[in-house]
């Protein structure tokens, strides 16, 4: 199995209720159930107010590396990174566990 854990960070000046963030958001939640590669998903705001902590997350599991692939190149996918691109930057780790 593999985990893809994703931060965001939006961009100076860019707050929440910003209609590209909740754009934004909205795609990247409405991913679930549409993308079959998908095992589990969890995508939320942050809760600290720790000055080091990103802003958003999103925490999924595939099979495989194979299926991690297909999911980073599925059109729902790249339209919710296109959006994230104008308003954030993030970071990604992926691992077996």
């Amino acid at each position: 199995m593999i985990r893809h854990l994703v931060l965001f960070r939006l961009n100076e000046g860019v707050e929440r209720d910003d209609p590209r963030v909740v754009k934004g958001v909205e795609a990247f939640r409405s991913l679930e159930g549409r993308i079959p590669e998908i095992l589990s998903w969890e995508c939320a705001w942050n809760i600290s107010d720790r000055p080091i902590a990103y802003d958003f997350a999103i925490n999924s599991a595939f099979e495989d590396a194979q299926a991690l692939h297909r999911y980073v190149e599925h059109p729902e996918h790249r339209a919710g990174v296109a959006l994230w691109r104008e308003f954030a930057t993030w970071v990604i780790a992926d691992y077996e566990f």
